[in-house]
């Protein structure tokens, strides 16, 4: 029996990736969805995009672009040095850069140019990292950078009155487009949980690995999930940079 799991913001956690695979019992006739935001945060970018690649070949792996996805590719390419994602992660990643050859920064260059911007399955279910804002659906989207920059699909997903049915006129229109909607990028952190979140037909499973939280790992047709250990206790070292 194949699973399909949905694995959330990794930010160069690469211990806390390796668990999550463990722990969930991951074989190669699962498929793997990864939400993005692979880099920036904890020191082992090069390495996760090394790992990544390396389990694509095995494994069958559906990779979705991230905000710092695009960021990072930009510097990688020399066509922008941003300090706001320095700021944000991306100083730890410059500074893991500095001794990798050239060849691997061309392979990861190649891996960052490839990512899509959303994935939807034979079921209907949309995956992407942020979001999207058109009301007819991700092919309509105006902004491609909605997909690794919004916050307002999780925003309505929260707000959405629990008795509300799916047929009501108050009903969020871009809820009623797929079966359910995976996102990441917004960490739940931030409302006090430390799991996957679940509103309307959106689960958010970005558990905050880029903070004090944990990486996790969801299966998409049970909603069973495991997680890693916090990263700060996996990275000991750098508590407090992020």
């Amino acid at each position: 029996m194949s699973n399909t799991f949905v694995i959330g913001d990794i930010h160069g956690g690469l211990k806390a990736l390796q668990q999550v695979l463990n722990r969930a019992n991951v074989t190669t006739n699962d498929k793997l969805i990864f939400l993005g935001d692979y880099v920036d945060g904890w020191s082992e970018t090069p390495a996760v995009l090394d790992f990544l690649i390396d389990l694509s070949a095995t494994y069958s792996c559906v990779f979705m672009q991230g905000n710092h996805e695009e960021m990072l590719l930009k510097w990688l390419k020399k066509e922008d040095d941003n300090e706001l994602w320095r700021f944000h992660g991306g100083e730890v990643t410059v500074q893991s850069y500095q001794n990798i050859p050239l060849r691997t920064i061309e392979k990861h260059i190649s891996f960052l140019e490839k990512l899509n911007e959303y994935y939807i399955d034979d079921k209907n279910r949309l995956f992407v990292h942020a979001g999207f804002t058109h009301l007819k659906g991700v092919a309509f989207e105006y902004f491609r950078g909605m997909f690794w920059w919004d916050r307002t699909l999780w925003e309505t997903a929260m707000a959405v009155d629990g008795n509300l049915s799916a047929d009501n006129v108050r009903y969020p229109q871009r809820l009623k487009l797929y079966k359910e909607i995976y996102v990441g990028h917004t960490p739940v952190i931030r409302f006090g949980a430390s799991a996957p979140m679940n509103f309307a037909n959106v689960w958010n499973v970005d558990t905050g690995a880029a903070f004090t939280g944990k990486l996790s790992i969801l299966n998409v047709d049970t909603k069973e999930y495991w997680q890693s250990d916090s990263l700060p206790d996996l990275y000991p070292a750098e508590k407090g940079r992020n």
